[in-house]
């Protein structure tokens, strides 16, 4: 078998939720959550196996409505978040859950006749006071229990108390004709004390010390901003992507332009995503049922590559061999792929689930892989 070759898995369901078991280092893992209107939806705990290239699943039930989004915790492999729209009496609402995961992965669950087990509920991060939950984020770094959650136009900080989780502060966003929030993302520098938010086509930085806007690019895209990452390496780089069909990357000190742009899709930009360690390797997952890796090493923290020396003609060479430019491009979706993400113990691999309900697993080839190896 072709050690390169996509290993694909499909769902029963529709879904377009996909987060890699954070806090687990050891074992290639995802969860993917399904959205379903008429059947009980399901969590599926996704185990890879890289030696044969195999997938291995556990399954389990989520009755609470349609999984929207997942997040798994940062400091422990066993607690899942999930928002999910979920039909009240009144109307229909966006609520998130904490989850306990099973300790171990249990291979006996793999079987297509076993029993779909049950998740335990370990707590809400509903407010009502603050309406629908648009995003998630667990603090970066794992150290700290803290959570942070968007509601529609309010920044939510939670504090986990064993089974409870109450709101310790609400921040709202203020502008004229009620502006929302759509994504968010943490950022892992600056002892992790601020955060990206985005509403319409705006992207903002918070200081969660202060709760104070620190920056603003107003119009970072033409269209909804879908996506933010910051760049794991490099304290000042964040990435976005949306409906105009690109992928723009940022320095946030100098807002007025992105240092770069990505113009390889053709329709709305779902996720991008920096590689954990190699932040030159970007992903973008597109609804022109693509994933495209792209170079990004002239903004990058390596943009010369390895060197052991300071011999300028050697260092010249290296850089004309990671010229910017589309490494790869993925095609086997045949739906709009909603999210991708790398996996957290291998850092030359990945997945991605487009809406049919399709997770394809794939690598980063190994020419590029060995090119910045060595």
């Amino acid at each position: 078998m072709d050690d390169d070759a996509a290993v694909i898995y499909g769902l029963e369901f529709q879904a377009r939720a996909l987060t890699a078991q954070t806090a687990e280092t050891d074992a290639i893992r995802f969860f993917v959550g399904t959205q379903s209107l008429r059947f009980d939806n399901q969590i599926h705990q996704i185990d890879f196996d890289d030696e044969n290239n195999v997938i291995n699943k556990n399954i389990f039930l989520h009755r609470e409505g349609e999984i929207w989004d997942m997040k798994a915790c940062t400091y422990d492999r066993n607690i899942l978040a999930t928002i999910y729209n979920t039909a009240t009496s009144a109307k229909a609402e966006m609520r998130g859950m904490l989850w306990k995961v099973p300790e171990e992965f249990d291979t006996s669950l793999n079987d297509d006749n076993a029993t779909v087990q049950s998740l335990q509920p370990l707590a809400s991060l509903y407010s009502a006071d603050h309406g629908d939950l648009k995003a998630l984020m667990w603090h970066p770094s794992g150290d700290t229990q803290r959570l942070i959650t968007l509601a529609d136009n309010h920044i939510l900080s939670w504090e986990l108390d064993g089974p409870d989780a109450r709101v310790s502060s609400a921040t709202p966003l203020e502008g004229k004709g009620q502006p929302r929030f759509t994504t968010g993302a943490w950022n892992p520098h600056h002892n992790s004390s601020q955060i990206a938010t985005a509403n319409e086509n705006a992207i903002r930085g918070w200081d969660l010390r202060s709760m104070k806007q620190t920056y603003c690019i107003e119009s970072a895209h033409s269209q909804l901003v879908r996506g933010l990452d910051f760049n794991p390496n490099k304290q000042y780089y964040l990435a976005s992507c949306g409906d105009d069909c690109k992928a723009r990357f940022w320095d946030v000190r100098n807002c007025n332009e992105p240092v770069k742009v990505l113009a390889d899709h053709s329709h709305w930009v779902w996720g991008v995503r920096y590689n954990n360690f190699h932040d030159q390797l970007v992903l973008t997952s597109s609804s022109d049922s693509r994933v495209i890796l792209t170079n990004t090493s002239s903004i990058s923290s390596e943009p010369f590559g390895h060197y052991d020396d300071e011999d300028e003609e050697e260092m010249c060479d290296k850089k004309e061999g990671l010229e910017d430019g589309v490494i790869c491009t993925y095609e086997e979706h045949e739906d709009s792929v909603y999210a991708v993400e790398w996996s957290t113990a291998d850092p030359w691999l990945f997945a991605s689930l487009s809406y049919d309900g399709r997770l394809v697993i794939n690598r980063v080839p190994r020419n590029i892989k060995y090119n910045i190896l060595l």
